[in-house]
């Protein structure tokens, strides 16, 4: 299932503040969007949302990672997850842009590059990927570590594509389609782990 825009925006569960605390992310509203986070998600300290972001159930944005939809929307399902130092950006309507939309049970890997592109759920994209504009991850599709995916281009299911630029590598290997379902579940137990840690860390800053 491809994951869709909300058209409904409610009040965010967290608001902007500065990082004026080591323990806090940035939530940065912009032009009258305010990034919306499910009270489940786990943002790292660190990490930047701007504008029209959306964080759904259990999701987690780790560490140095950067958000910006000051021109579009960006959407990240519930237990995806968004590893360390991964940007993602979006483009104006007006232009061509289209949003960056992350579905259910997605990996992003660390360092990764996403601008106007789509992983649909359960879509794996490996550490240090770039994925262009109109681009698509299927559900079960995989996207080897450091490639690159041009605009329009689509990893089926079933398939791993690696390069630069991306092409079919070969097809997957029994249980490969589902790595990346099995590393969402992973990540929502470390987002737990990496929450009390955080927590705990306030909670000594507090005290000093």
């Amino acid at each position: 299932m491809r994951p869709k825009l909300t058209q409904k925006r409610t009040k965010p569960t967290l608001t902007a503040r500065p990082m004026n605390n080591s323990t806090q992310p940035l939530i940065l509203p912009f032009h009258g969007k305010t990034p919306i986070v499910h009270e489940t998600a786990f943002i790292a300290p660190g990490a930047v949302l701007i504008g029209d972001v959306e964080i759904g159930p259990e999701a987690s944005v780790w560490y140095g990672s950067v958000l910006r939809a000051d021109t579009n929307a960006i959407k990240v399902g519930a237990r995806s997850n968004i590893q360390d130092g991964t940007i993602i950006h979006v483009d104006d309507p007006s232009i061509g842009g289209t949003p960056t939309l992350i579905g259910e049970n997605v990996l992003v890997g660390h360092k990764c590059m996403l601008h106007g592109c789509t992983v649909d759920d359960g879509g794996f994209v490996g550490m240090c990927a770039t994925m262009l504009d109109g681009s698509t991850v299927e559900s079960g599709g995989f996207l080897a570590a450091g490639a690159f995916l041009g605009p329009r281009k689509t990893v089926p299911a079933g398939e791993m594509w690696a390069g630069l630029p991306a092409r079919k590598l070969r097809d997957l290997r029994e249980g490969e389609d589902k790595m990346a379902i099995a590393g969402a579940a992973h990540y929502v137990e470390e987002a737990s782990l990496h929450r009390l840690a955080v927590s705990a860390y306030s909670s000594q800053e507090n005290d000093t």
